[in-house]
């Protein structure tokens, strides 16, 4: 297939490029605006005769009907979603997260593409910490910050346009992404760099709050499975039964690089900051036949420290901007 893959220059999105690219036949072409979170280095070495990228708004309606109607299928992971910053300056995420999915959905609608759209956990809102229970295909929504709100958001209007335009969408709620080419300004890479750096890592409050990882290389090839053999109109959650509180996350990756598991610090916490997320991808597995290859939290998280230390070169020049911005809030 030929496929458009929007915000590819950013984390998840490159790792699924990285990913699509060594295990399929397909043809990619990448739109990303190259906003602070994409990063062109996180493209370097990819086949020139199958992949090319274009710069350039998922809100130009011009330049996304282009791109759209020379595509089989898009995947739409372009997204404002750092919460920090949803929590500082909404209007972006208003913009990216809900007019962006509006004016892509349009295109495929006109085009009759394919088109898969990622979406975050965090639209459920959270769990009690010591609640049993996980999040499925129909919990309901309740979003807690202007990134979820608005992510949320973009959820339904791929539903509506399913229903009420034939649009031929699925839609995947994945877990917490851990892996190469993360910004350092996200959590487990923030702490692996510190440690690096010989800053003491940071935690917020008391670092009970539980998220529920999954390596971004597995995440990838639930998409691609999702891409291949989902149903239209389904939605469909990705996890890999990898619930860790942040506290333990954190000294895990000290003693992982070789530091005690208490060499770190308590700070301020965020606001409406979520408890525990908790994915169920019963239904992902079962009717997809879809399984996670980094079952082992440590084994994932050990490659990914390895992968911080062998590319300081990708990750430095944003790293002393990312801990002055994190200074000035006391974090």
């Amino acid at each position: 297939m030929r496929l458009l893959v929007t915000g590819g220059a950013g984390f998840i999105g490159s790792n699924f490029i990285h990913y699509a690219l060594a295990h399929t036949d397909h043809h990619v072409t990448v739109l990303d605006k190259l906003t602070y979170a994409g990063n062109l280095e996180s493209l370097m070495g990819l086949p020139s005769d199958r992949f090319n990228f274009v710069q350039g708004d998922i809100v130009d309606a011009a330049l996304v009907d282009e791109l759209v109607g020379v595509a089989d299928a898009v995947v739409h992971y372009a997204a404002e979603s750092h919460n920090d910053n949803s929590l500082r300056d909404p209007r972006p995420f208003l913009d990216t997260n809900i007019v962006g999915t509006y004016t892509l959905i349009e295109a495929a609608r006109r085009h009759g593409n394919r088109f898969h759209h990622i979406s975050t956990d965090e639209v459920y809102g959270d769990l009690e910490l010591d609640d049993p229970a996980r999040f499925t295909e129909s919990t309901p929504y309740n979003p807690s910050s202007p990134y979820s709100s608005t992510k949320a958001g973009s959820d339904l209007l791929v539903r509506a346009w399913v229903r009420s335009f034939d649009l031929q969408a699925t839609i995947s709620n994945c877990s917490n992404n851990y892996g190469p080419y993360q910004h350092v300004e996200k959590f487990i890479p923030r702490q692996i760099t510190n440690v690096i750096d010989g800053i003491r890592p940071k935690l917020y409050g008391e670092g009970k709050n539980v998220r529920d990882w999954i390596h971004a290389d597995d995440h990838s090839s639930a998409v691609l499975t999702i891409l291949e053999k989902g149903l239209i109109g389904e939605t469909y959650l990705i996890g890999a039964d990898g619930e860790k509180n942040n506290k333990d996350v954190v000294e895990l990756i000290l003693t992982e690089m070789g530091q005690q598991p208490d060499a770190y610090d308590h700070v301020v916490d965020r606001p409406g900051h979520d408890l525990r997320y908790a994915i169920d991808s019963t239904k992902l597995r079962t009717e997809l036949d879809w399984a996670p290859q980094y079952q082992d939290f440590e084994a994932g998280l050990g490659a990914t420290i390895q992968w911080y230390r062998d590319n300081q070169s990708w990750w430095r020049p944003q790293k002393a901007a990312t801990e002055a911005k994190y200074k000035e809030q006391g974090q």
